[in-house]
């Protein structure tokens, strides 16, 4: 019996040995969500397991993981027992001799005196060089060598002081040449000396401890349990914050076919320490790190002010009884699924399939991409939509006479936009940069392509017609304007005239619209709007004129 229990135990701990042998296996990204902030990266990895416990240890992984965020699965038959992140420090290889390490040593600290020698005789001898320089400006600025004094009444005294310049000159020279050349023969020994020392320290460092500076290995630890040998793959996803994508529109209008197409483009990035080649991308307008919390309500009490005297500073600090919570937004958009004609040529965005979600949208790209890990941004082509537009000219003669033609492009709010940058193209050319903002934008976007100069407008006072009288204590003034237009293009035209009339918030000015020719008055602004098609060759004429009414001792800000 007593051999029997041996025996179970052997078993046993040879079942458990086996068990803690950790496995090490490979990873290779697969596929990749990029959020606007950050992005999601999926791993997959093969395993082959014995029976019992094991311990799969998955490498490949980004070192700037969010560990809340990984999800695994595996097939095979296996059972995923416990899922962790780590990073791994390899353990220290083996020292050098310790007597090489301890001559290297001695060696450097001999080194360090023989540094601090040569430094103390390139200082004696800079010291001397010092001494002598200062020696020649004296004696080249004492007054006998400059020729001032009475040296020049006496050739007997100039003769000696031209001599005894000359010697003494020459004799400091020469002794200031050889002190540079022991300082230049110094200068030499000390570099060879710093170089060998430096060498010395670093074979020190390196060797004494030659994993100090070797950086974690990132690990998902995932412990498998089986009852057979077990072969599967493993799922893994987690996400990083250090890439994402910024979008950028381009605007492409042609004249002749009379459509505007809308490009959505994105500009990807990332720094995750992985370089991302020949992935499956995909493009959501998520931002998984701003806060999903719905802001609460709190009490909002109303209390009185208590004040703190500051006495060192002799101010006074008014702080409130109660705080304010402060809650965060999170906005997402949606992706209307609006799925258009194929053209005949194959275009990038032909291969985005959009996917829709609650509070935002991913665009799953089958091209592959590679994305090299520096930060750079790479353009990727999302998709295109022809856009429901109209053409019209839109003028305001009052600020000026040119007439633009303003693309229309209505039904804005199905496309859900991300705030971003748009080019211009206009039949081709580049015209400039707008920004499109889908939350200051209703139905309708605007766009300016320009003056057209075939069609010519001019506004003039109608002086006639105008008048400036006083009606007892009031000054009455009276004005009618009129606005002319000419289409000279070859093609019918769709023209919107826009004028004004002012507008007070003075109870003792009144001010009356006496004429507008059937032009529309936008509500609250003094507006007043003209629409006309006009034919080939057309001219239109209209008129509008105010009254404005107020005491004749008061001026206005009435400008004209």
């Amino acid at each position: 019996m007593k051999n029997f229990f041996v025996l179970i135990s052997l078993v046993a701990l040879g079942f458990t040995a086996r068990a803690i042998d950790p496995l090490t296996i490979k990873s290779t990204i697969s596929e990749v969500t990029v959020f606007s902030q950050g992005a999601q990266i999926y791993h997959t990895a093969s395993y082959t397991i014995k029976p019992g416990t094991t311990e799969v240890r998955i490498e490949g992984i980004s070192s700037f993981i969010d560990a809340k965020s990984i999800q695994l699965q595996a097939t095979g038959n296996s059972i995923i027992l416990d899922t962790r992140y780590r990073l791994f420090y390899p353990q220290p290889e083996s020292k050098k001799n310790d007597a090489t390490l301890s001559k290297s040593k001695k060696d450097l600290e001999a080194l360090q005196d023989s540094l601090e020698l040569v430094n103390y005789d390139i200082t004696e001898l800079e010291d001397e060089i010092n001494v002598l320089i200062a020696a020649k400006n004296i004696i080249t600025n004492n007054g006998a060598v400059r020729g001032n004094g009475k040296v020049n009444d006496s050739i007997n005294l100039l003769k000696q002081t031209v001599e005894y310049y000359s010697s003494k000159m020459n004799e400091i020279n020469k002794r200031i040449l050889s002190l540079e050349k022991k300082k230049k023969e110094k200068s030499k020994i000390k570099q060879r000396l710093s170089q060998r020392f430096n060498e010395l320290q670093t074979y020190i460092n390196q060797n004494a401890n030659p994993n100090a500076s070797q950086q974690g290995i990132p690990q998902i630890i995932v412990t498998l349990s089986t009852s057979e040998n077990t072969s599967g793959k493993i799922y893994l996803s987690y996400l990083v914050s250090t890439a994402g994508w910024t979008p950028i529109y381009d605007l492409r209008s042609d004249s002749k076919s009379g459509k505007i197409s809308l490009t959505y483009k994105a500009q990807v990035f990332q720094s995750s320490g992985l370089d991302w080649d020949n992935i499956k991308l995909n493009i959501s307008t998520n931002n998984p790190f701003v806060n999903k919390t719905k802001p609460t309500l709190n009490p909002w009490y109303v209390d009185y002010l208590t004040y703190q005297y500051k006495q060192e500073l002799n101010e006074v600090t008014i702080k409130s009884t109660r705080q304010i919570p402060q809650a965060a937004f999170n906005q997402g958009f949606v992706m209307k699924d609006k799925m258009e004609d194929l053209p005949a040529a194959m275009d990038a965005d032909q291969f985005t399939k959009v996917v829709h979600q609650l509070i935002s949208a991913e665009f799953k790209i089958d091209l592959p991409y590679s994305i090299k890990s520096n930060n750079e941004k790479v353009m990727v082509l999302i998709k295109k939509e022809d856009l429901n537009t109209t053409f019209k000219y839109f003028t305001v003669p009052k600020m000026d006479p040119g007439v633009y033609l303003v693309a229309q492009m209505t039904k804005m709010d199905n496309l859900q936009l991300v705030p971003a940058n748009a080019n211009i193209f206009f039949d081709g050319s580049y015209i400039g940069e707008t920004y499109i903002d889908p939350t200051n934008i209703d139905d309708t976007l605007n766009l300016s392509l320009g003056k057209d100069p075939n069609i010519v407008t001019k506004r003039v006072l109608l002086k006639q017609k105008s008048k400036d009288k006083i009606v007892q204590d009031k000054r009455e003034r009276t004005f009618m304007y009129q606005i002319e237009i000419q289409n000279n293009k070859s093609s019918e035209v769709q023209v919107i005239i826009q004028d004004q009339y002012p507008i007070t918030t003075q109870s003792e000015i009144h001010i009356e619209l006496t004429e507008k020719s059937n032009a529309k008055e936008l509500p609250g602004n003094g507006v007043l709007e003209w629409e006309y098609t006009l034919k080939p060759g057309e001219n239109r004429k209209m008129e509008f004129g105010f009254k404005i009414k107020h005491p004749k001792d008061q001026q206005t800000t009435l400008g004209l």
